[in-house]
């Protein structure tokens, strides 16, 4: 099977390095800026299968709070993709996030 285009998965895959348009994460502002940046860079990659997602929130203790929108909503994996996308991609980018939560 030829991949055609980048799944959330593969947005930041561990030891690649950021293309040109995202090498400018600053890794000194504020936590919700940096996880800001990052989910900006994963939203493509759920925009190609029909649904959405919203940083809603980050807390002090580094639980970031996503809400899903458009086909995400009532999806079988969007679970997974919660986890294993969206959440292994935060951790590796921004070291305090400590969680990643759906909210409603």
């Amino acid at each position: 099977m030829v991949k055609t285009r980048p799944g959330v998965y593969d947005v930041i895959a561990p030891g690649e390095t950021m293309n040109k348009t995202h090498d400018t994460l600053d890794s000194n502002g504020t936590l919700r800026q940096r996880v800001s940046d990052v989910v900006e860079l994963i939203r493509p990659a759920v925009q190609a299968d029909g649904g959405d997602l919203e940083l809603v929130d980050v807390t002090d203790a580094g639980v970031v709070k996503i809400r899903f929108h458009g086909a995400c909503v009532g999806c079988p994996s969007a679970n997974m993709t919660l986890q294993m996308g969206i959440e292994r991609n935060l951790r590796q980018r921004v070291p305090e996030v400590t969680g990643v939560v759906a909210v409603g």
